[in-house]
């Protein structure tokens, strides 16, 4: 899969958490990339955008 067009954000929520956080693009047709963001080259992880919104929408619930 091309990545060189996927635009990274890092979630307002995140703060200063010592860099525990992820980064999530979801600019690319089809697919939302989830990253480590202390380890970019790690790997990144690539869901249906529909089971994205319904984890985000299961985490807001239980925040």
């Amino acid at each position: 899969m091309d990545l060189t067009g996927a635009q990274w954000r890092t979630s307002t929520r995140s703060g200063n958490n010592g860099g525990n956080c992820v980064e999530v693009a979801d600019n690319l047709p089809g697919v939302v990339l989830v990253r480590d963001t202390k380890n970019r080259d790690g790997g990144t992880l690539a869901f249906p955008p529909t089971a994205w919104q319904a984890f985000v929408a299961t985490v807001a619930r239980h925040a």
